[in-house]
């Protein structure tokens, strides 16, 4: 098998640059556009954006299946649906276009604008993320990726940081803000799905190019380890999604220091490169699950000091946003690199290699844990009192705000950490595994 080319694994990276224009966006900024531009209540954008991810989850599982159901001979399985990736990239700016209508009008626009951008999504990200299966079966390569990955999607996100956040302080047009950020979005991220699906290629053909449904079933019973991962993700990323939709509220309303988002981004840039660069070394001492146990373990810190820290001492609170920034990073990394090695234990176990349908899950755990992880927001901030628009928030809403950014997160992370003490898929077994495989399918002598 050839050797990741430089060019492909920065190909690679940029697919996730176009995934989180619409994903990152929408996580940082979507509650904040609906309750402070749109003029949606919290309690119903918290709902909202529930139903729409439960509604993603389901997507990712049905565009799993269709993944696996299709096989091109020239592109291969996984590379035709990025040439599409324009179709949520366009709908991810309607849906920050809210018409100023009756509220009733406003919430079912708005649960039609992303219940599409759902759909289009999923059938985007599901077979984006199957790629690191395709394109190579060496760990320290799949981890390469991952940082890639991770690179592509945190640059994104620290360039919202950089230069969006600050913007969005009283007095701004934020509507106008919004509708430059996602037409852009729309016309880059596509530019970056079409590089993506052009130089990635899939060197790791698929046992059946088809795979049936019932195929599909056994093998997913049969793989444990994979499981295990998306019970530990669902929990994580709620915890990591509502420090994410809280942080804006948290830096604004709780330590009044919106001016510190810009070194959130620069944390953020810090942290992803020097991971992207270095985490294949600690990967390679002590293992994936220690490694992504460590990050979980780093962030429930991160979000305990984040709730403790005192408005005086903003600084203190923003090492705490740090911490679980870094924890967050690693974790991202490493598990789209324990996902593809679930591929491959479900491979061994059934003699039937389904790609489609292990990554759709894990996207679903995700979508599943976004939603919850907004609605932990929108629901506290409801039962903090907050008041859109206010200069000063209650003594309530801050404190709802603290346990959404902090307490909460830091116990879901250490939950996810805990989990992962029954995933038994070390690196050292993967590796006898792929042994196994690819012995078994040379031809005989």
């Amino acid at each position: 098998m050839k050797k990741l080319s430089r060019l492909s694994v920065v190909g690679y990276g940029a697919g996730d640059a176009a995934n989180s224009m619409i994903i990152s966006t929408g996580n940082m900024f979507l509650l904040v556009y609906y309750t402070d531009v749109a003029g949606i209540g919290a309690a119903a954008a918290g709902t909202l954006l529930l139903a729409a991810r439960v509604f993603n989850a389901f997507a990712d599982i049905a565009a799993g299946r269709l993944v696996d159901r299709v096989y091109s001979k020239r592109w291969g399985k996984f590379r035709p649906f990025l040439m599409f990736g324009f179709v949520p990239l366009v709908l991810s700016a309607a849906a920050f276009h809210v018409p100023d209508a009756d509220p009733g009008l406003k919430l079912l626009y708005a649960y039609c604008t992303d219940g599409l951008v759902c759909i289009a999504y999923s059938l985007v990200n599901v077979p984006y993320g199957c790629l690191v299966g395709a394109m190579t079966q060496d760990a320290k390569q799949r981890a390469r990726l991952g940082g890639a990955r991770t690179i592509g999607g945190l640059s994104v996100g620290a360039s919202l940081g950089f230069f969006v956040a600050p913007l969005l302080g009283a007095g701004q047009d934020m509507q106008q803000i919004f509708t430059w950020l996602t037409l852009s979005f729309a016309v880059v991220g596509s530019a970056l799905y079409m590089f993506c699906g052009t130089v990635c290629r899939e060197q790791v053909p698929s046992s059946i190019p088809k795979i049936t449904l019932s195929q599909s079933v056994a093998a997913l019973k049969a793989n444990s380890p994979l499981v295990i991962l998306c019970v530990s993700s669902v929990l994580f990323v709620t915890g990591t999604s509502a420090t994410g939709a809280s942080q804006f509220y948290y830096l604004r309303d709780v330590l009044s220091r919106v001016d510190l988002f810009p070194v959130m981004a620069a944390a953020q840039v810090a942290i992803t490169l020097t991971l992207a660069v270095f985490i294949q070394r600690p990967v390679a001492r002590w293992g994936k699950r220690a490694v992504y146990s460590a990050g979980g373990a780093l962030g429930a810190a991160g979000g305990l000091l984040t709730f403790a820290a005192p408005s005086e001492l903003p600084l203190l609170g923003l090492a705490g946003l740090v911490m679980g920034l870094l924890a967050s990073a690693t974790v991202s990394i490493l598990t789209w690199a324990l996902i593809a090695d679930t591929v491959e234990y479900g491979e061994w176990k059934t003699g039937v290699r389904v790609q489609g349908i292990n990554y759709a899950l894990l996207a679903a755990t995700r979508k599943l844990g976004m939603g919850f992880g907004a609605a932990v927001v929108a629901f506290s901030l409801a039962w903090g009192g907050y008041e859109s628009g206010s200069a000063g928030q209650s003594d309530a809403a801050t404190l709802a705000i603290r346990a959404a950014a902090g307490l909460l997160p830091a116990a879901l992370v250490l939950a996810a950490v805990g989990i992962m003490c029954w995933y038994r898929l070390t690196d050292q077994r993967h590796a006898e595994l792929v042994a196994t495989l690819s012995r078994d399918s040379q031809p005989p002598a």
